[in-house]
């Protein structure tokens, strides 16, 4: 049975419940005018549902009852006593039709000529030809009650004969049919012989015809579960054609008198020649018990589920929390005496509060589908009124989230959908003369991830238009012409978030008000969510929101700064790092900003105690620093707090009026040991701290690529002094870390300087001219180079500062170790060849490796290496020879360039690489495409002949070695010239 016709089922049965007690309260109060139009209402609401669904027969019985209602509503009948059993006879034929049609899933034919008959006539002014008329039942007559049957008649009289016998067994085998626990009883039988047994063998057995029938249940070696169920399913039966009180109690008497029988192992019933049964009188038993059929029918189905007012479920959800409080409150007292008499019983009753917990919530969620459900409506009406093909898929309708969430994201979601067929759809014509199918797609798609749902909104049509929102814009003075020229698309994107922010040409019914995605962003924000924009101008659009589960109990990690403790939702907690001065990881600074590089990245950090302007009490006792990587969108970024204590599932209390302006708190919540702590908001922390700029880190890292291409990219740099002339710097991505070692601890090796470091020897390589310091007191300052299997350290006078700056080397160097001097922190400063001294420490360096880079960044040349190692280290080197590269790491965002219309000279690529290597990003590129004749000059580290002629094949035109640097050069320089010289 599909979930609608059961909500049919359960919906109606409840009706009908109502209509019988408000029909008897009518017949008391004829006057009732409310009670009279909530009775025609509700049978109203049956009959159209029954139209809707198909029921032609449920339909016409209600109709004829709806009738008579509506002329006692508009006054032209009385509510008399034939009236109200008119309608409750009515009222009865709908529970048996709806009865069958839970058995079987279908409506079930029949004959309800008269009973509509007598309701138009008493409709009509005339007296019903007789209230009980839909039962013209022969065999009925003998079913009335047992007071009133002879002494002396037999129990197969009493019952009603054959006819109540066969009703009875029907409805026995309809339930026993749908019981999983007897399949297996009567697998194999003809359920239609085996149920003929039945009524024969009822029939003997209450005194009627002997047909001499084998036992129906005899012999099937039952449990004593499955025969109570057989004998469950037949009282309900019993029941349901209302027979007698002590009539069933005598049959289902000798039903159980045979227990051992139908328990027993004896072979199966052979099946025999069904004996002739007479025509079935089913239909006059059933018409006349029209009122019991109908309730036994309910319980069957519609008591699976009962309608609770949301009210209480809010209140129960209420009590839990403060249950999951006080849970807390009793585990941290657990942890305080871990021996006491009381662990045991607590740790039962944390395992009994977390499942009544998770039973609760399970009340308050609701598929997704729900939210959803008006959507295909209004998806039919814009196509229509705007002339427009577009077709709306659903997937994953059952997700399920909590009601209160499901009904803050109703309303942002039915606007991005109208948006999407408003803006983004194109008309047949359009997307004819774009290369797309005429009708549209709108897709929803819900899914569960981690403790969140990720909900899509995916359209195919003309994507976002980068023109028109660059007008607006400027038209709306949100930003210059100069600012826009700096942004990336993704960046311009993100403007129609904004405020009053819309493109349509005109205001219409749908849009072009200007009130609609900031009021979508906020809302889905205001229940911790986020939301994140892709766009492609010609493709589609893909809108991504991420929401909580649940409002209520959420789990939380609790930090401390200035011995303030704080919640974090566990939601947009990525990880966790521990930052110390002396460590492998620091923080640093740069512009004044602290940033953390984790993983070859630079995390931009938020001090909590800045941001909140905290006081410490006391002096910390440590100078470690915990950093709660945060992640909101696409963007991630550090808060900085002094300590780390757990998880834990926290009870969301709204935070206070007088604090609502602030945007970095989400709601308070109380601990464990009473104390009342605030939940941060990591989307208030990033937008109050400026870290959310508009775009995502992809869209940044494009921008970045761009703006090396132009030579206008600042890097990070290493200031340092070391010897006599200049300060020097290094690129700060080349450095490992930053250490002071003790001068007594450097030794002699080999002639060279070497330190005992991490359990390994660390060669020690000072710049030319550099004291000889060995055997001194001191610390040493020294840059740690590490890549792979190999440490270097350089030494040097002193540390500077770290700062960026662009590097332009305005005059190249002679002196073996420097690249050449350029303008940095406002004075001269020598720009460190880092491959010289890599060199020295190690000969083998660069040949060691298979996977290797070059990179940099800027603009003719393209350079794809999965190391940003080699990267960064090639960078200055070939800036200071006068290219400007654009580096990438692999050679499927290097594809991503030329789909971005991204032009080069040249393009040197790396052979060893993850995922798509040298050969099958050069083969890709010279098979089609703007880059098709662009030179491609490949990197190795060890070029054999078989690979030097693979690479000719798929189309590279020269080789060089990693470690050869300056023929790189020269190779590159002739390249350019043929080049130009074709050109």
């Amino acid at each position: 049975m599909d979930d609608l016709l059961s909500e049919f089922l359960t919906e109606t049965n409840e009706n009908l419940a109502v209509l019988d007690v408000e029909l008897v309260k009518l017949e008391q109060n004829p006057n009732d005018i409310d009670l009279l139009s909530n009775i025609f209402r509700l049978v109203h609401t049956v009959k159209g549902t029954c139209g809707f669904l198909g029921l032609p027969r449920l339909e016409s019985v209600a109709h004829a009852g709806e009738n008579v209602l509506g002329k006692v509503r508009d006054g032209e009948l009385e509510v008399t006593a034939q009236a109200v059993t008119l309608i409750l006879a009515c009222l009865d034929r709908i529970r048996t039709i709806m009865g069958d049609l839970e058995a079987t899933g279908t409506e079930p034919q029949g004959d309800d000529s008269e009973l509509i008959k007598s309701l138009n006539a008493f409709a009509d002014g005339g007296k019903a030809a007789a209230p009980a008329a839909p039962a013209p039942a022969p065999a009925a007559a003998p079913a009335p009650a047992a007071s009133e049957v002879k002494s002396g008649a037999t129990l197969y009289e009493q019952i009603g004969g054959m006819g109540t016998i066969d009703a009875v067994v029907e409805v026995m085998f309809n339930r026993i049919l749908g019981d999983l626990r007897l399949k297996a009883v009567f697998e194999g039988d003809s359920i239609d012989h085996v149920q003929g047994y039945m009524r024969e063998h009822l029939a003997k057995m209450c005194g009627g015809p002997d047909t001499s029938a084998p036992h129906p249940i005899a012999g099937r070696a039952m449990s004593d579960t499955q025969f109570d169920a057989v004998c469950g399913h037949l009282q309900a039966g019993l029941n349901m054609l209302e027979v007698p009180q002590q009539i069933a109690a005598m049959i289902m008497g000798m039903v159980y008198a045979g227990r051992e029988e139908a328990t027993g192992s004896a072979p199966a019933i052979v099946e025999a020649a069904p004996a002739p049964v007479e025509a079935k009188p089913v239909k006059a038993a059933p018409v006349k018990k029209e009122g019991g059929d109908g309730e036994a029918k309910e319980s069957a189905i519609a008591n699976q589920s009962i309608r609770v007012n949301v009210e209480l479920l809010e209140n129960l959800m209420t009590m839990v929390s403060e249950l999951v409080l006080t849970r807390n409150q009793v585990l941290q007292i657990l942890r305080k005496h871990k021996d006491s008499e009381f662990a045991a019983p607590l740790q039962r009753l944390n395992h009994v509060t977390s499942e009544l917990q998770e039973g609760v919530m399970k009340t308050r969620m609701q598929p997704i589908g729900n939210a959803w459900a008006k959507l295909p409506r209004i998806i039919r009406d814009l196509s229509h009124e705007l002339k427009k093909k577009i077709d709306l898929v659903m997937i994953g309708q059952e997700t399920e989230l909590d009601r209160q969430v499901l009904e803050m994201i109703k309303d942002p979601l039915t606007h991005m959908v109208r948006n999407s067929a408003d803006h983004a759809i194109e008309t047949p014509e359009e997307r004819r003369r774009a290369g797309k199918t005429e009708t549209g797609k709108i897709t929803l798609n819900a899914y569960h991830e981690g403790g969140h749902i990720i909900i899509e909104v995916v359209d195919d049509g003309k994507g976002l238009p980068l023109d028109k929102i660059k007008a607006k814009i400027l038209q709306n003075n949100l930003a210059t012409e100069a600012e826009l020229e700096n942004m990336s698309d993704q960046q311009i994107q993100q403007y129609i978030f904004k405020a009053g922010f819309s493109t349509a040409a005109k205001v219409t019914s749908v849009s072009g008000r200007g009130v609609g995605m900031d009021v979508v962003r906020t809302n889905i924000e205001k229940i911790g969510g986020t939301i994140e924009l892709r766009s492609v101008e010609g493709k589609g659009t893909t809108f991504s929101i991420k929401i909580p589960l649940t409002l209520a109990i959420v789990s939380a990690l609790v930090v401390e700064c200035a011995e303030e403790r704080f919640a974090i939702p566990q939601i947009s907690v990525v990880e966790l790092v521990r930052a110390s001065p002396t460590g492998e990881l620091k923080v640093e600074r740069i512009n004044d900003t602290p940033v953390l590089r984790l993983r070859n990245k630079l995390l931009p950090l938020v001090s909590l105690r800045e941001k909140l302007k905290l006081e410490a009490k006391s002096d910390r006792s440590s100078d470690d620093t915990f950093i709660v990587v945060t992640q909101v969108g696409t963007y991630q970024f550090g808060i900085m707090v002094d300590r780390v204590f757990d998880t834990e599932e926290i009870v969301v209390k709204p935070v206070a009026p007088i604090l609502r302006h602030i945007e970095v708190f989400s709601g308070n919540t109380i601990l464990g040991d009473g104390s009342v702590i605030m939940i941060l908001d990591p989307n208030g922390i990033a937008a109050a701290s400026g870290q959310i700029s508009m775009g995502d880190a992809d869209a940044a890292e494009k921008q970045a690529l761009r703006s090396r291409a132009h030579g206008d990219e600042a890097v990070p740099l290493l200031l340092f002094r070391a010897g006599q002339g200049a300060p020097k710097a290094v690129p700060l991505a080349l450095v490992a870390r930053l250490e002071e070692i003790e001068r007594t601890a450097i030794e002699h090796s080999n002639d060279r300087l070497v330190v005992q470091y991490r359990g390994q020897l660390m060669p020690l390589v000072p710049l030319e001219g550099y004291p000889d310091v060995t055997g001194k007191e001191g610390r040493q300052p020294v840059l740690v180079f590490s890549d792979r299997e190999h440490s270097m350290g350089l030494m040097v006078d002193e540390i500077v500062d770290i700062v960026e700056a662009k590097l332009n080397v305005d005059l190249a160097a002679e002196t073996p170790g420097r690249i050449g001097s350029a303008i940095i922190a406002g004075q001269a400063t020598d720009i460190i060849d880092t491959g010289f001294f890599l060199s020295q420490a190690f000969a083998d360096w660069f040949g060691s490796r298979r996977e290797d880079s070059v990179g940099s960044k800027a603009r003719r040349v393209l350079m794809v290496d999965d190391s940003a190692f080699f990267r960064n280290l090639l960078a200055p080197q070939l800036s200071a020879a006068g290219f400007s590269v654009t580096a990438v790491d692999s050679g499927d965002k290097a594809l991503e360039l030329a789909e971005a219309g991204e032009e080069f000279d040249l393009i040197i690529s790396d052979i060893e690489m993850p995922g798509m290597d040298g050969f099958a990003f050069c083969e890709a590129v010279k098979k089609s495409g703007r880059w098709q004749t662009t030179p491609i000059i490949a990197l190795s580290s060890h070029a054999s002949p078989q690979e030097l002629a693979k690479g000719r094949q798929v189309g590279f035109d020269d080789y060089v070695a990693k470690y050869d640097r300056e023929g790189l050069v020269h190779i590159l320089n002739e390249a350019l010239s043929e080049v130009r010289g074709a050109a």
